[in-house]
């Protein structure tokens, strides 16, 4: 092996610690157990750590994600040789092959089917939802703890008590690192998509901080729902629905913002900059997803996020189709946001007063109070309608709540064209 710049260095094991970490503690979790998530991240950490310190003199192995495996499993032996009444599970380790080889393989079975049952036992319904999401990052997507916190706008103490708290309820509960019987896998599986779901959108839109979009949590997100699309166990519709929608809404990440990292609504996006894979990949998901019988809200919007990747601009899109599915999402899943929606599409199809009606029928709803894309649609909808007075007012009111520097310029930006008018 030759000597690597340690800038080399830092990039490969900056790019193991994304891809393999998660893989790697969920497989020694495994084994010894979930009262012992936190000796399996502390090994796997030792042996990230070790190659930092040696690669750059000793050459990087053939195989990085198998030696760093392998550094790991012998860190948690050395760990348990300190705790003699562990001894049973040292016993377990030294008895069985080493998976360390299947490490470099995407599509290993063992390793595979390690990081799902770790997903069901981050997702477990009996924990929180805010530490579900936290521990899934934490654990099988490799995210520190500064890493979360930064994602969702909060400190890293308050976070590392969740983790805390999260892992100290496992222990208590019993929670095991399984994937669930056959007959239980529908029931678990919501809890895990829920959390997908969620971490995705909180990398597709962010409402704080300085950047609109954290593309590292909608490539997690992903690279989670391709592991559970991807097994036996789990290759159900749901599943390929949701992964369908990302895949779709994330070909547009490249369009959503300008050179200056500006917000471009929809209709400005250069269409030319979508992801054309992603959305054959979303489109391919798309028809796996419609076997069976069953209909879930991921269904609809990645249906409605098709029929914007297909279209060639804003006027061609199906806008009647596009209301239609959100009524049936409303069905669905009602909520206030999805009324939101549904009137932009409706404002699209019957005009900007149409819309403003829809909207006012939503607008004191406790759960949009601090939302600010709810004034900011208003405004937009009075510009159309020609009362850039009225307009002004709403963007105002959206300037007024909880927005990410892009969207706070944007709403600026509206608010000369109001005074322009």
């Amino acid at each position: 092996m030759e000597p690597a710049a340690p800038s080399e260095v830092d990039a490969l094991v900056e790019h193991l610690f994304r891809h393999s970490a998660g893989r790697m503690v969920s497989s020694l979790a495994r084994r010894l157990g979930p009262a012992r998530l936190d000796l399996a991240e502390e090994a796997v950490q030792d042996a990230l750590v070790r190659a930092l310190h040696t690669w750059p003199y000793g050459g990087v192995p053939v195989e990085p994600g198998a030696w760093l495996f392998q550094v790991a499993r012998h860190r948690a032996l050395d760990l348990l040789r300190r705790e003699a009444s562990l001894r049973g599970k040292i016993e377990l380790l030294e008895g069985e092959p080493s998976p360390a080889l299947g490490l470099d393989a995407a599509e290993d079975d063992a390793v595979g089917d390690d990081e799902l049952a770790m997903m069901f036992m981050c997702c477990h319904p009996l924990l929180p939802r805010p530490a579900r999401i936290a521990l899934t990052l934490k654990t099988v997507g490799g995210f520190s703890v500064a890493e979360i916190a930064a994602a969702f706008l909060a400190e890293p103490a308050a976070i590392a008590q969740r983790l805390v708290r999260a892992k100290r309820q496992i222990r208590e509960e019993d929670i095991p690192i399984e994937i669930p019987r056959h007959d239980e896998i529908d029931a678990r599986l919501e809890s895990v998509l829920d959390v997908l779901y969620l971490f995705f959108n909180e990398g597709y839109s962010v409402h704080g901080g300085e950047n609109l979009v954290r593309a590292e949590l909608c490539g997690e997100a992903i690279r989670l729902a391709g592991i559970l699309a991807g097994n036996r166990r789990t290759d159900l519709p749901p599943v390929h629905a949701l992964l369908a929608l990302m895949l779709l809404q994330a070909s547009r990440l490249p369009a959503r913002v300008d050179e200056a990292g500006d917000l471009l609504l929809l209709s400005e996006q250069d269409r030319a900059r979508w992801d054309r894979g992603l959305i054959a990949k979303g489109l391919r998901h798309l028809d796996l997803a419609a076997s069976g019988s069953t209909m879930t809200a991921y269904h609809v919007e990645a249906a409605i996020a098709a029929c914007h990747a297909v279209a060639r601009d804003e006027t061609s899109t199906d806008w009647t189709y596009v209301l239609r599915l959100y009524g049936e999402l409303l069905a669905l899943k009602p909520s206030p946001v999805v009324e939101l929606n549904r009137a932009i599409a409706l404002a699209m199809v019957e005009g900007p007063t149409a819309g403003i009606r829809a909207i006012e029928g939503i607008q004191t709803h406790p759960a949009l109070a601090r939302y600010s894309l709810l004034p900011a649609a208003l405004g937009a909808l009075w510009l159309r309608a020609g009362d850039a007075t009225r307009a002004a007012g709403y963007y105002r009111e959206a300037l007024a709540r909880p927005s990410s520097a892009p969207e706070r310029r944007f709403l600026e930006k509206q608010l000369e064209r109001c005074a322009a008018r």
